[in-house]
């Protein structure tokens, strides 16, 4: 597909543009209304199709659970882990821009079927949970309030850890929106033991230092909006002598491992990005 295609539904998903800008853009770069409707066909998720651990998988347990948030708000959250007795290291999976989606359900049925407490966290909780229009999603998300969501994912942590079936040990992967807060979780909660961020926006260099979790970082090589802070932090991660991990995947878009949507997508940056991603939670969790 036509890169600068790709870099207008890009900035269509992160930018205020409105439907109906994307689409008369769409159109024009397509050459027609036919040809566009085929690109925002292979642009726009295919959840189902996308599904790669089923949510009635024989070896895991789902369960819709809610803990305590910020400001008398109560949180939403899909909990995964396997059957069996067992004290397990437990992940928060957090999400993209648009909540908790079909896609993002089924990475928290992935990291369960790794062997972990996995709880993908609803942060549209404050306004009723994650709609099904995503046009809608995105907007909720652009009004939340900074410091209660991240309140709100660091009590999601604080619940993981007080369960009688973790073993007190913490981590977090999040995708975009939510590698973004994957690298806010690791400046704010000391108590972390790993964070993966996948192509998600740096925090501010004064917090670098807070730093105590094992970090991993991945990047898509032509992903140049998120890229631009890749450098000072960096430079910061090693001012502050801070564990980490970067990858930078060549030729492959934001939103690299994200299966549903098949323009973007890269089976191989994701299914190595994966591999790397489960081997720090085997050596930091378990």
């Amino acid at each position: 597909m036509d890169q600068r295609i790709i870099n207008l539904f890009d900035e269509y998903t992160h930018a205020p543009l409105t439907r109906k800008e994307f689409m008369e853009r769409l159109v024009k770069l397509a050459g027609g209304a036919a040809l566009a409707a085929v690109a925002l066909g292979v642009l726009e998720p295919g959840y189902a199709q996308a599904a790669t651990t089923p949510a009635d998988d024989n070896d895991l347990i789902t369960e819709d659970v809610t803990w305590p948030g910020d400001a008398g708000v109560t949180m939403k959250g899909y909990l995964v882990y396997p059957k069996g007795k067992k004290k397990r290291g437990a992940v928060v999976v957090i999400h993209e821009n648009r909540g908790l989606t079909p896609h993002i359900k089924d990475i928290t049925r992935r990291v369960a079927k790794a062997g972990y407490l996995a709880l993908g966290v609803d942060a549209l909780s404050v306004f009723g949970g994650t709609p099904a229009n995503e046009d809608e999603g995105r907007t909720l998300i652009g009004k939340l309030d900074k410091q209660q969501n991240l309140n709100n994912y660091l009590a999601a942590l604080a619940y993981l850890r007080q369960r009688p079936d973790s073993n007190g040990k913490t981590g977090c992967v999040g995708f975009c929106w939510g590698g973004a807060m994957a690298n806010s979780l690791a400046t704010h909660d000391p108590k972390l033991n790993a964070a993966v961020a996948y192509y998600g926006t740096q925090p501010p260099a004064e917090e670098v230092s807070n730093i105590k979790a094992a970090l991993m970082l991945h990047y898509a090589g032509l992903d140049e909006r998120v890229n631009a802070g890749m450098v000072a932090y960096e430079t910061a991660l090693k001012a502050a002598g801070v564990k980490y991990e970067q990858y930078v995947y060549p030729n492959v878009n934001h939103a690299f491992n994200n299966d549903s949507s098949p323009a973007r997508y890269n089976a191989e940056a994701a299914k190595l990005s994966w591999e790397r991603t489960l081997k720090l939670f085997k050596a930091k969790l378990s």
